[in-house]
């Protein structure tokens, strides 16, 4: 379950990275982007939280914070200019 919810994410910021729209009447490829530029960090945030209990239930190694980490992060920069240039 927490590897799906993973790459759940990382699909989220996949989509946010590669949908750029064809010109300024494309406000569907926007509203898309935005979409997953706003549920990615979401989603990530709830899957770091799953992965803190299991690591604190030694179920998992510390490692595994790295995982729900790197698209936190790459969301993260990617939210920061979505807001900018709104």
């Amino acid at each position: 379950m927490l590897v799906l919810g993973h790459l759940a994410t990382g699909y989220c910021g996949l989509l946010a990275h590669t949908i750029e729209p064809d010109g300024p009447w494309d406000t569907d490829a926007g509203a898309y982007s935005g979409f997953a530029t706003g549920t990615g960090p979401a989603l990530a945030l709830v899957f770091a939280l799953l992965t803190w209990v299991f690591v604190k239930a030694e179920w998992l190694t510390r490692r595994w914070f790295v995982v729900p980490a790197v698209p936190a992060l790459a969301l993260g920069v990617r939210l920061l200019a979505v807001l900018a240039t709104a």
